[in-house]
């Protein structure tokens, strides 16, 4: 039974309040590097998403998870992957906005509503019955939340202790997120929707147009992660904080690696297209790749401006210079299949990021 958030008092001890506040400085720097270029904060939100779906066991190729996003076919996996990196931009859309019950169940229809394993019924709706984490039953599980009938007042005091200033910013997503996940108000997708708010808080409050990819580290971590929620439930705050503040840290940092190693990538693609105009559609094209890694021709050509012709001449030129390849979907739809191309070497970056091998 978690306690209300309004009755309790979360004083930190001074490391916690120290990582707490490197955490707070990393994050505003890695989102400032990462704004500065521009499309490479869609990059970091997929591998976010990536990676958050990972974590529950949906596993699905960045470029599949691409391709999904600009409407290619492809495994069902890959499409809810696509709605998690959906939920999570959606959420720091209007970080200026206070939070409501009505906001984190939008974010829930977004997650579960495309083809889930949950009925129509549960889509964006607090579970009704008694759940559980692990077991055949409440009685060998090794987590059972609060019973559906105080589901719904949890959830008003965690937001409206969301939508309060008072406490840091780390620490507050921290025991926000810690709170959420010990409600566990849906019947599927709670790890997911408690990761997208731990990025609202941080956008929220530190004003970043980025939060950092923090599930890339929880996946690294999990042993770490569920220790420090158990410390949550057992009233040991400052544990579980530092956990989530070194987390953060870490996650930011990694972030502006990721941001130095797509650099190097995207001068190395400026110089195989030196050749080519500057204002022709190939060299335009180069600029969208880090946001759009999977696309087709009539996708460039509306996002350029120009002709469908153009738009297939711009990707022929990248591909003679080895900057994007064929694509073919795992599960090509029905009539006259789109030719979809692959910025291959920028996926392979964000892949090898993602499971820490670079």
């Amino acid at each position: 039974m978690p306690e209300p958030l309004a009755v309790q008092a979360f004083d930190v001890g001074p490391q916690a309040i120290r990582l707490t506040e490197r955490a707070a400085a990393a994050a505003v720097a890695a989102s400032y590097r990462t704004s500065v270029l521009g499309p490479l904060a869609t990059l970091l939100l997929r591998s976010e998403g990536v990676a958050s779906s990972s974590i529950e066991g949906l596993h699905a190729p960045v470029a599949d998870v691409a391709a999904a996003e600009v409407g290619g076919a492809n495994s069902d996996v890959a499409v809810h992957v696509a709605d998690n990196l959906g939920a999570a931009a959606g959420a720091i859309a209007a970080p200026e906005r206070a939070l409501s019950q009505k906001d984190i169940m939008a974010w829930h229809r977004r997650l579960t509503g495309s083809g889930g394993v949950l009925p129509p019924g549960m889509v964006g709706r607090y579970r009704t019955e008694q759940s559980w984490v692990g077991g055949t039953s409440p009685q060998d599980a090794a987590f059972v939340p609060p019973p559906a009938a105080l589901v719904a007042d949890l959830m008003a005091d965690l937001v409206s202790f969301a939508n309060d200033t008072s406490l840091d910013p780390v620490t507050q997503a921290a025991v926000i997120h810690a709170q959420f996940e010990s409600i566990h108000p849906f019947a599927d997708g709670n790890g997911r929707i408690g990761r997208v708010l731990i990025g609202w808080v941080l956008a929220h409050r530190l004003e970043l147009r980025v939060p950092p990819p923090v599930s890339v580290l929880i996946a690294r971590d999990r042993g770490g992660y569920l220790a420090g929620l158990a410390l949550f439930r057992m009233g040991q705050l400052d544990p579980w904080v530092e956990w989530m503040a070194r987390a953060l840290q870490r996650s930011s940092e990694a972030a502006g690696d990721l941001a130095a190693r797509a650099e190097v990538l995207f001068d190395d693609w400026r110089v195989r297209t030196s050749e080519v105009r500057t204002d022709a559609a190939a060299r335009r094209l180069l600029e969208l790749l880090p946001e759009h890694p999977v696309l087709t021709a009539a996708w460039v050509a509306e996002r350029l401006g120009v002709s469908s012709r153009s738009g297939q001449y711009a990707l022929s030129e990248l591909a003679a210079r080895g900057i994007v390849e064929r694509y073919r979907p795992r599960k090509p739809g029905r009539g006259r299949p789109s030719q979809y191309w692959v910025a291959q070497e920028l996926i392979d970056l964000v892949s090898a990021w993602s499971a820490g091998t670079s």
